[in-house]
């Protein structure tokens, strides 16, 4: 005899709330159709379902998100990076305090070796009819920034090894939740052959119907909302087992019904964190002014206040980190959340100065400067001119009008292309793509929990005697 289970899946939300009404409404509308069908239904999110970009998340350190995923009676969770590392380590140890499912990730520790106390490595769901289902869990490998605050993280694969052994005996079907990205869950599929369903999240891949590799089906659901994913699981219950899977996406625009209450929920909540948020942080006596293409005052502040933060010898940001201009006046949390919402922290990196010069004259073209950039922590709209502290930079003109970068100087000395500097920047140049040289650098000092945001409140808050 078969039977149906459906498991429903939500990942990268990244606090996108304009969606979740319309999530809840269909995520409801289809317990009450399984319930009267008599079918089993399995409901799950693979994390970054939380980012502090959006106030609500900031104000309240994420209890909304989790709260959210009660309302709906999630299954079970892993987490993202997005709540691993961009909250501080108390903030993480009770961002699920309240919440009314498991945590599942078998590759995050405490520095004592010990999975925190709301985390399990794995977890069982049984069926009405005994089918045993075991739900596992990893996140993704940021092993310095995880270590800088105070945890432990795991290579997931490693911790796989040990999680599927300590289940497979036991279990019907085992069902991964992955915060790793495609690249590695293709990786799973081909390793971990008792691994029946992986479903992913982190670099928001949209598989509409899903992809089969060896034994495995991996789903992803994309991100903000745009989608709820579905795995049916077809069963045979005289031998307990999983004989038939597939996956499709439901695009929740196309889900015209919004859940009204809801609505009424996340605009109560928005409501409380503007008041959290309306908090002073300093009094402006002169306006600062961003400019993302040329000279302005507002982002040599933060690129100032970057370089006194990191204890670094030069400094360089990009204009686009601020996203609007700051009047004179009172200045609140909520004003700097505004113009400054990304996840990204200070950092210094050691670079030699053939090395530095090449990073300068990349990050001084057009083509860089108005690169509109996705992901990898920012939340803005465009990279914007790179700005420096302690780095001054000469440029003529060619006669096709392109700029030509013609010297440099350190604190006022001709940059050595030999000798090795320290640089204040942020760490989402030390990620990869934008800026290669960076991240391949053998020497790198992340500062964290703080948040751009925080040390720019701390350097207005100094103003105006030592600005």
């Amino acid at each position: 005899m078969l039977k149906t289970v459906h498991l429903y899946h939500t990942n990268d939300l990244h606090s996108h709330f304009e969606n979740w009404p319309k999530i809840a409404h269909y995520v409801n509308e289809q317990r009450v159709l399984h319930h009267q069908n008599k079918e089993e239904m399995i409901l799950v999110d693979i994390g970054d379902h939380a980012d502090r970009f959006h106030p609500i998340t900031e104000a309240t350190k994420g209890q909304v998100n989790v709260e959210l995923l009660n309302q709906l009676n999630y299954d079970a969770v892993t987490i993202g990076n997005n709540e691993g590392i961009t909250f501080s380590h108390e903030d993480l140890n009770m961002l699920y305090k309240e919440a009314k499912f498991p945590v599942i990730a078998s590759n995050l520790y405490t520095e004592m070796g010990e999975h925190p106390e709301w985390i399990v490595p794995y977890h069982f769901i049984t069926l009405e009819d005994g089918l045993k289902i075991a739900l596992l869990g990893v996140t993704v490998f940021y092993e310095k920034f995880y270590e800088l605050l105070g945890w432990r993280i795991k290579d997931p694969f490693q911790s796989l090894v040990e999680t599927v052994n300590k289940v497979k005996e036991e279990a019907d079907v085992i069902i991964l939740l992955s915060h790793l990205g495609i690249s590695d869950d293709e990786i799973i599929a081909e390793e971990f052959p008792d691994i029946d369903i992986i479903v992913g999240g982190h670099t928001h891949h949209v598989l509409q119907d899903g992809v089969v590799i060896g034994h495995s089906l991996v789903a992803g659901a994309g991100k903000y909302g745009q989608y709820v994913g579905k795995v049916t699981l077809t069963i045979d219950t005289i031998e307990n087992k999983l004989v038939d899977k597939a996956a499709t996406l439901l695009k929740i625009h196309d889900h015209q019904e919004s859940c009204k209450e809801t609505e009424t929920f996340l605009l109560d909540a928005q409501l409380k964190s503007e008041e959290i948020l309306s908090q002073k942080v300093a009094e402006l006596t002169e306006e600062f002014v961003v400019d993302w293409f040329n000279d302005s005052n507002f982002p040599q502040l933060l690129v100032k206040a970057v370089n006194e933060w990191c204890k670094g010898e030069v400094a360089m940001l990009n204009a686009g980190l601020l996203l609007e201009s700051l009047p004179k006046g009172p200045i609140t949390k909520k004003d700097l959340h505004r113009i400054c919402p990304h996840p990204i922290n200070p950092c210094k990196v050691y670079l030699k100065g053939d090395v530095l010069k090449e990073v300068i004259i990349q990050a001084r073209t057009e083509k860089m400067e108005h690169l509109k950039l996705k992901g990898l922590g920012f939340r803005g709209k465009v990279m914007g001119r790179m700005v420096f502290d302690g780095i001054e930079v000469e440029t003529d003109y060619l006669k096709d009008g392109h700029k030509l970068l013609t010297k440099i100087h350190i604190n006022g000395q001709e940059l050595d292309p030999e000798r090795t500097y320290a640089v204040a920047t942020i760490d989402m140049f030390t990620l990869g793509p934008i800026y290669p040289e960076i991240s391949h650098a053998k020497k790198k000092e992340f500062f964290m929990p703080e948040l751009l945001r925080d040390v720019l409140a701390w350097k207005l808050g100094k103003i105006p005697s030592q600005i």
